[in-house]
């Protein structure tokens, strides 16, 4: 699963506070030390992340007024985790910043109340949401009498105070959680663990890409030809030329203007002249001073002297001094060499 996608499945289970989550994005704090600034955001805090990830991070869902794309893929809720047996609860962080929003859980239901009892939040189902940044918790409460992985739904509305819905709401999901009957004598996991019966499994957010291992907390083990915190990155044998990127394994994101296996093929048949640049096909970006599809149309604009004071017979040289004239001496070549 890509990245992008495994920040999604995270971060949808936080907003709707299902979640067992972990990377780096920093956005707004909690406390009432942050003043109600901006639109309308929610996130999973970073002690939350912590947790259950051994990392310090925070994840978004909505953010500015925006439901972030990943929660609206009609394909997510297949590509979304179990949710482990050791994550009984979520809290999670919003505010409504200057404008004014209401909100609506209408939606919270367990299929199968054997293994998992209904969720319930720590707020009413119904009212408006603050204004300076507030935590709240969905508990997602296992029945304790039956092992077993149980779908849930849940369903949450904002609108404006004219009744408007933020767009990308409702939101509507099918969830499912894992319930374990638990050893009457538990031993505690350390952050960044979980897994009976020694805490074993390191967790490590996102993912491990490319078939890396996470071999402890938010550390990933890359396989030959990978690279990166979580071997998202490629190492190429051949450097990338033209401002190319190694993206994967021997493969390179070329600009554009450029292509190949190593991006040592230029768009433009005629060469970009005067230090220009490809940028299409035959198609140049010029420096200052320069125009025309090869830059072939201009001059060079006469350097600016980086002396203190002007050389009087002789150039300004980068280590500001004066390289004199033949005949000609002193700091600023005003003298003359006597004939000999």
């Amino acid at each position: 699963m890509r990245w992008a996608r495994l920040t999604a499945a995270l971060a949808v289970l936080g907003v709707l506070a299902l979640a067992d989550a972990r990377h780096h994005r920093q956005g707004p704090g909690h406390g009432s030390e942050h003043k109600p600034k901006g639109d309308i955001s929610l996130w999973i805090d970073h002690q939350q992340i912590k947790m259950f990830s051994g990392a310090e991070m925070q994840i978004f869902a909505i953010t500015e007024g925006m439901v972030l794309p990943y929660l609206l893929d009609p394909e997510f809720e297949s590509k979304l985790p179990i949710i482990p047996s050791e994550v009984s609860c979520v809290n999670f962080t919003w505010k409504s910043g200057v404008k004014k929003y209401y909100y609506n859980f209408y939606r919270l239901k367990s299929y199968d109340e054997s293994i998992l009892k209904t969720p319930s939040i720590t707020i009413k189902t119904r009212g408006r949401v603050p204004k300076r940044p507030k935590e709240f918790s969905v508990l997602l409460p296992c029945s304790g009498n039956n092992s077993g992985i149980v779908q849930f739904g849940i369903g949450l509305m904002i609108e404006t105070r004219k009744g408007k819905p933020l767009n990308g709401t409702p939101l509507h999901l099918s969830l499912r959680k894992e319930c374990t009957v638990r050893d009457p004598n538990p031993v505690p996991c350390p952050d960044g663990y979980l897994g009976p019966p020694h805490c074993k499994k390191a967790l490590c957010y996102p993912n491990c890409m490319n078939g890396g291992n996470c071999t402890a907390p938010g550390v990933c083990s890359c396989p030959p030809g990978f690279q990166g915190p979580y071997c998202e990155g490629g190492i190429c044998a051949e450097k990338c030329l033209n401002g190319g990127k190694c993206i994967q394994k021997d493969t390179c994101e070329c600009p554009k203007g450029y292509f190949g296996l190593h991006c040592e093929f230029s768009k433009c048949v005629i060469p970009c002249l005067n230090g220009g640049k490809c940028k299409g096909n035959n198609v140049c970006r010029c420096p200052n001073g320069f125009k025309g599809d090869h830059c072939e149309i201009g001059r060079r604009s006469p350097q600016r002297s980086a002396c203190t004071r002007a050389c009087r017979n002789g150039t300004c040289q980068p280590d500001n001094t004066c390289h004199c004239e033949p005949g000609w001496f002193g700091k600023l070549c005003n003298k003359n060499k006597p004939w000999a």
